[in-house]
């Protein structure tokens, strides 16, 4: 079977098949969301993930369908005028785009793809929205960066994509108000769910609105996330397996040591980054080193795009396209959990020998 290096759906978590298994044995997908074993199931998950990034009490962890889902609930529930975004790709614009649609005053602030911002800036609204790893151009921004907009700006709501950064991203989450992630990513499942990290202030900012009269949502509002929450439950009929396999993973992480993966993770970047630097028909396309992510790798390929894409998939090995107006002239590398160093070492060869 081939390694998949797409940055999303990317290659499986290699436990991911036998827990799927395990909770069909165990009848998960027929559970009530109401009922004990559920609760038990939600409860594992929860303590798992919170062991494995470190995220404190002050933090609730909530259970949604998708990443693009949360960008409509975090404008929903904390914005009443006016958001930031942070744009420098494809995802993030979306976002951007997202509070523009639900009739919120959305301020973009732009650099070019491939590129980081310099100094966080002063701003008049109640959210800012940040990628912390820019899925579609490989840009990880710095996370004194995303702390710097917090402290300029405390009383904004900071919200972070972490799609693509964890679970190699360690936050710390005093300096941030929301972050939220799927897990097609990096935790190396198939789509369908998507984790909504949120502190008390996003919650006072929620019932605030509320207080005002003013429409939040229908059925998934934050203080009714909440109120599930408490109780291990989730506001609908949730992705049942999705949630017990990621409580799974994230205990096999914990084992394996998160320690080591981000070790593991920085190697396997390096040698794939040094392979680009030097190779004659192509370069990596995120110039400036303090930006280059380590977790989505993209190449500039140009012309020869293609006929590498074919070159490594017969070697076994399917790379991923470049996003958006980079298709056809860039490929891009996922390096997560779930690609060994063996592959990456092996991949770096194939590259060499192109």
């Amino acid at each position: 079977m081939a390694v998949t290096f797409s940055p999303g759906p990317s290659q499986l978590y290699f436990t991911v098949e036998d827990h799927t298994r395990s909770a069909f044995k165990l009848g998960v997908p027929s559970l009530s969301h109401r009922s004990p074993e559920f609760e038990k199931i939600y409860q594992h998950t929860q303590e798992s993930l919170r062991a494995l990034l470190n995220i404190p009490s002050s933090h609730h962890i909530f259970f949604a369908g998708s990443a693009t889902e949360i960008w409509e609930r975090l404008i929903q529930n904390l914005v009443e005028e006016k958001s930031a975004h942070y744009v420098n790709g494809a995802f993030s614009e979306k976002f951007f785009k997202a509070s523009q649609q639900l009739n919120r005053q959305a301020q973009e602030i732009r650099v070019a793809d491939g590129s980081g911002f310099n100094e966080p800036a002063l701003l008049d609204v109640e959210l800012i929205g940040v990628t912390h790893n820019e899925t579609s151009t490989g840009v990880m921004l710095p996370k004194e960066f995303i702390y710097g907009l917090k402290a300029k700006n405390p009383k904004a709501l900071l919200c972070v994509d972490a799609v693509s950064a964890l679970p190699y991203a360690d936050f710390d989450y005093t300096k941030i108000d929301s972050v939220y992630f799927s897990v097609q990513k990096g935790f190396g499942m198939p789509p369908g769910l998507g984790v909504w990290i949120v502190n008390d202030a996003c919650i006072a900012k929620a019932n605030a609105m509320l207080a005002k009269g003013l429409s939040i949502g229908t059925h998934h509002t934050l203080p009714f996330y909440l109120k599930n929450g408490l109780k291990n439950q989730t506001p609908e009929t949730p992705n049942s397996v999705a949630i017990y396999v990621l409580g799974k993973v994230a205990e096999d992480m914990l084992r394996r040591g998160i320690d080591t993966i981000r070790k593991e993770t920085e190697y396997k970047a390096v040698v794939l980054y040094n392979e680009l630097k030097q190779h004659a028909l192509m370069q990596p396309f995120v110039v400036e080193k303090q930006y280059q992510s380590p977790t989505v790798i993209i190449a500039n390929t140009g012309t020869q795009t293609q006929a590498l894409a074919d070159y490594l998939s017969k070697k076994g090995m399917e790379a991923g396209e470049g996003y958006g107006q980079h298709k056809g002239t860039q490929l891009r590398f996922a390096n997560f959990p779930a690609h060994s160093k063996e592959q990456y070492e092996l991949l770096v060869d194939y590259l060499k020998a192109f």
